[in-house]
């Protein structure tokens, strides 16, 4: 392999993606100034809806950021001490954050090991298992749409359907996403998504927003999104918060959104195609099931063990090549979540996981050049 020193790897290049909208961004972000409506108004109304028609829902409901949306679910709901909410071992910290900021308890769940997404057979399993203890009421499951690959959300929606629970899509990942061409993020009684600036769809801070079509439950969310607000936001009805999505960060996202629509999606699983393409038969690369469209927030392999992925990233890094372990540490072991009781043998498929997966630079914007470049170095580290 000739030395490749001349070539800049970038993880997520936000900064080519803005170079190439450069003119519509700056339009957009200066009409915001110009208008000086800062908060709510056209630009926000405007992704709202163009959001919740491409989701193919009734409702869009922005906010603060992704974690706040999955908290603004719960507290429509009324998700409180006692009840338990299932999370997959081998997510973000936040998803199981939410469910202990209400005082609820977060039910850890093993991941499949090929899609990296909740187990259903072990959510199942788990379910029962609280239902036989009596110690707490199952109320939520909260699949994660984990690296952009939709959950198995069919057979969880039948299980839900089963136990009586209800079902919040964390789409924070899997903006873009779909299972037979229904796009994540308009399954289970209500979705989330993050505007975070590395995901799928992102905008330049902190945003997210809330895809439902239950009219009761989106009038809810506007309440308590503007802390309790009734017909006006000096008429307090309940106590809610401040998770509002600014102005400026709506006319990003609708260029942005745009751009998703027209090519990204698109070109990030043509870049998925030629890594795949390049690294088989030398690691283990994403499995995505028939039927199933990732949107690769990010493209994640895995090695043989935690010795190999470490050779493999030092490579990487010796080329100044980025990459990622998501996760390095599962959920069960956070230190935050050191008071609930559980069994390590259970979660065997994420501790695996933990030791050996190792995310690469992927992004719409990733050449045929680059792409060569770390499946060359990949390679020379096996």
């Amino acid at each position: 392999m000739k030395d490749n020193w001349w070539i800049v790897v970038e993880f997520r290049d936000l900064k080519t993606q803005y170079n190439k909208y450069k003119t519509e961004i700056d339009l957009a972000i200066q009409k915001v100034l110009d208008n000086t409506n800062f908060i709510g108004g056209e630009e926000v109304n405007t992704l709202e809806r163009r959001l919740a028609e491409y989701i193919g829902v009734k409702h869009c409901i922005t906010c603060a950021n992704g974690t706040e949306a999955m908290t603004l679910i719960m507290m429509a709901w009324d998700i409180k001490e006692g009840d338990a909410v299932f999370v997959p071992d081998f997510t973000f910290f936040s998803t199981g954050e939410v469910v202990s900021f209400r005082g609820a308890t977060p039910i850890f769940v093993d991941v499949d090991k090929d899609t990296f997404n909740i187990d259903t057979v072990k959510l199942e399993n788990a379910i029962n298992k609280v239902l036989e203890e009596g110690k707490f009421t199952p109320r939520v499951i909260i699949p994660v749409d984990l690296f952009g690959l939709p959950a198995d959300h069919i057979e969880i929606e039948r299980i839900a359907k089963k136990y009586n629970l209800r079902i919040i899509e964390d789409g924070a990942q899997g903006f873009g996403g779909s299972i037979n061409g229904k796009k994540a993020c308009s399954f289970g009684d209500a979705a989330t998504t993050s505007f975070f600036p590395a995901k799928p769809l992102g905008c330049y801070g902190d945003g997210g927003a809330i895809f439902t079509n239950n009219d009761n439950l989106a009038n809810l969310l506007k309440s308590y999104k503007v802390h309790g607000k009734g017909d006006n936001k000096y008429d307090n009805i309940r106590i809610g918060v401040n998770s509002r999505l600014d102005s400026i960060q709506a006319a990003v996202l609708n260029v942005k959104l745009t751009a998703f629509m027209d090519h990204e999606l698109e070109d990030v699983n043509r870049v998925y195609r030629f890594y795949t393409n390049q690294l088989r038969g030398f690691v283990e690369i994403p499995i995505i099931p028939e039927g199933y469209v990732s949107s690769f927030a990010q493209y994640t392999i895995k090695l043989k063990n935690k010795e190999k992925r470490d050779i493999v990233q030092a490579k990487l890094k010796e080329k100044h090549i980025p990459s990622m372990i998501y996760y390095v540490k599962p959920m069960h072991k956070q230190d935050a979540f050191s008071e609930l009781e559980y069994d390590n043998h259970d979660f065997e498929v994420t501790d695996e996981l933990c030791d050996t997966v190792l995310s690469l630079p992927m992004h719409p914007y990733l050449s045929d050049k680059d792409i060569m470049l770390i499946a060359d170095t990949i390679k020379l580290a096996l």
